[in-house]
């Protein structure tokens, strides 16, 4: 069909990359549990590598990425899936250093998403903070709050370096 390579021409880099991590794909059959017992809640941000961060590897962890790694409804959903049905029992919520989300205010997101969009952006929801320690604490005592989560499973807050690549427990 004509009209499908034009579409995917764009994307032809990353499936020929596709192809070749196929080549060698080893994760045939896994049941999807989360084989180290954990789930890590971070940022989108694309200089963090949740699993090489924590030295584990592909079907170790589950994990729940969104701008500034906040703690929503969306996010302790998929964790209370993940404590009761894919063998989680350490919750890790790690937001960064030098985080968009949490150095700018909501204004100044706004302002720049507007003026990106060219259009009134007020009606989206900003995950922005007052203060990414304070969020944090939030975020953890969220979890640990939630009537789903037992207190056997173990939640804590850590702060990433972007720039040493290190944690920080900080909850």
């Amino acid at each position: 069909m004509p009209g499908a390579n034009l579409l995917s021409m764009p994307f032809d880099d990353l499936l020929a990359a596709n192809r070749r991590f196929a080549d060698s794909f080893a994760l045939t059959g896994f049941d999807g549990i989360a084989q180290a017992g954990v789930a890590l809640v971070t940022c989108m941000d694309s200089r963090i590598d949740p699993l090489g961060m924590i030295g584990l590897k592909a079907g170790d962890a589950k994990m729940l990425r969104n701008p500034g790694g906040r703690v929503d409804d969306l996010t302790l959903d998929a964790l209370v899936i993940s404590v009761h049905m894919l063998n989680v029992n350490r919750i890790l919520v790690i937001p960064h250093t030098r985080c968009a989300v949490a150095s700018n205010s909501e204004e100044t997101l706004r302002t720049k998403l507007d003026e990106s969009t060219g259009q009134d952006t007020s009606w989206l929801t900003l995950p922005v903070t007052d203060g990414q320690a304070a969020a944090l604490a939030g975020d953890v005592q969220r979890v640990k709050a939630h009537p789903l989560i037992p207190d056997t499973v173990e939640v804590g807050g850590f702060l990433y370096d972007v720039d040493t690549g290190l944690l920080s427990q900080e909850v």
